[in-house]
């Protein structure tokens, strides 16, 4: 049983949508109804604590990627660009100013 509901925690609802809460309370329950004991339950919990860390960084990663790739593809100009080109202009202003004295 605790097999059972240890794959759908991982694999079917995904384990990052479950908060730790809730994974105790369903350990708790599992513990109550005599299915797993508590050692059984402090692994099962910790497993699936794991697991969420795990998907998340995962699910973090990629949306970084995908950030990156698309701020790639449109060629935004970066601070550091707008800095220099302010620069640039900086002294374009006053070689102007110079030449207009």
């Amino acid at each position: 049983m605790i097999e059972i509901i240890r794959k759908l925690g991982l694999l079917g609802i995904g384990a990052w949508a479950l908060t730790e809460e809730k994974v105790n309370e369903i350990s708790k329950e599992l513990v109550e109804k005599g299915e797993i004991n508590k050692e059984e339950g402090k692994k099962f919990v910790r497993e699936l604590i794991d697991e969420q860390k795990k998907q998340k960084n995962e699910l973090e990663s990629k949306i970084s990627e995908k950030v990156k790739e698309t701020f790639g593809k449109a060629e935004m100009e970066t601070k550091k660009d707008i800095r220099r080109l302010e620069e640039k202009i900086d002294k374009l202003e006053e070689a102007i100013e110079k030449l207009t004295e």
